[in-house]
């Protein structure tokens, strides 16, 4: 029976082998590779906590060094979970344009936060002129009362609209201050670089423009996006990679360069044209992810992984990276699918667990009793196949 055993499991690893979706070494480009699905991994048990129910549309979300979990409300507010409990009184509420995908949308901390307490936010508003605006705000936390006022407008005026907004905020390994911004429903804005619209830019985090920037005096750093919502770092080699919300279905994770134009309205999904550059991967025409926040796994089962919500998939996507070359996808897993709703942002904790937001209050899926809820996601190594007995 050990013998048998040992055969089988030796069988199955070498079908799971064959299986898994790895492209062939065959010099096709980026755009060239097939979309790879795939389910998810038998060799991983993902245990869901709620920490907090009862949210109403929550964005975005980032850590304090105290262990404190702010996030934010689209409708206003920004809330703080402590030792696995939400704040009964916001932390900031700020007057914003609540209107179709607007509001308050990304935040990030200051990397010293402990020191300084800055906290960055995005919103779109509605201008004296009657249109819809969006602006990157500092905000501070004093200290006698822990709670958060207006620090500074850092930027302000970029066209906001109904749709296309981006929103997401953070902050680089580099300390630069990086902000999304989608096309605002106007796509030829993305390929003109004088345009803020379909651009994600890149900052000083008092808001002036780095000197290094690829485009001299402006803050554009990448061009040619729709709906960039996400933004993650490699742990190892700080490449800069963003998720994109593409026009039915072709939704994208891109691998971004200073400088480099990504396309919009020119091409779409895995699409090329001389002067653009194609995705690492593609849901290709027949499939929506609608991916919004990313993070990078650093520890655990899922080290040098590149995670992101998927809002109408209703899924935590993994993408494995070929290690040798950044953008080569090797296998794309699905996790948690339709459990929980719409999934809007993921970020890694410091013990190597995850926390999620949902969005199912959002106008586009399906609320419930509980509200909105914030999720700590701990993954775990399972053995794969049981010695028979």
């Amino acid at each position: 029976m050990r013998l048998k055993a040992g055969l089988a499991a030796v069988l199955l690893l070498v079908l799971v082998g064959c299986q898994s979706g790895e492209p062939p070494s065959s010099g096709q480009s980026s755009a060239q590779q097939p979309t790879l699905t795939a389910a998810p991994g038998a060799n991983v048990n993902l245990d869901v906590e709620v920490l907090a129910q009862g949210l109403d549309t929550p964005w975005a979300l980032d850590l304090a060094p105290d262990g404190r979990l702010f996030l934010t409300e689209r409708p206003g507010r920004i809330r703080i979970v402590r030792g696995g409990t939400l704040d009964p009184e916001p932390w900031l509420t700020l007057e914003v344009a609540e209107v179709g995908e607007g509001g308050l949308l990304g935040l990030a901390l200051d990397p010293e936060f402990g020191r300084n307490g800055f906290v960055y936010v995005a919103h779109t508003y509605r201008g004296a002129d009657g249109n819809l605006h969006n602006r990157l705000l500092r905000l501070r936390e004093e200290p006698e009362t822990g709670r958060g006022t207006i620090d500074r407008v850092l930027f302000d005026g970029a066209p906001g609209a109904t749709l296309h907004d981006g929103g997401r905020v953070r902050f680089g390994p580099d300390g630069r201050l990086y902000w999304t911004l989608g096309d605002a429903e106007d796509p030829q804005r993305a390929q003109e670089v004088s345009s803020l619209n379909g651009k994600i830019l890149r900052l000083n985090p008092d808001g002036s423009v780095p000197e290094d920037n690829p485009f001299a005096g402006s803050p554009v750093y990448s061009y040619g996006h729709r709906n960039p919502q996400g933004l993650a770092w490699h742990p190892e080699t700080s490449q800069l990679y963003a998720t994109e919300h593409g026009p039915q279905a072709n939704d994208e994770v891109n691998l971004i360069e200073p400088g480099r134009n990504y396309g919009w309205p020119l091409v779409r999904g895995e699409a090329t044209r001389e002067g653009t550059v194609p995705p690492i991967l593609s849901s290709g025409p027949s499939d929506t992810w609608a991916p919004s926040g990313a993070a990078f796994a650093t520890r655990g089962p899922w080290a040098g992984s590149l995670l992101f919500a998927g809002l109408r998939s209703e899924t935590l996507f993994r993408v494995v990276l070929d290690p040798r070359d950044p953008s080569r996808v090797l296998r794309l897993e699905r996790h948690l699918e339709g459990r929980y709703g719409r999934l809007r942002d993921v970020v890694e904790g410091p013990d190597g667990s995850f926390y999620l937001l949902t969005s199912n209050l959002d106008g586009r899926g399906t609320p419930r009793p509980e509200g909105d809820l914030l999720l700590r996601v701990t993954v775990t190594q399972t053995v794969l196949f049981e010695e028979a007995r």
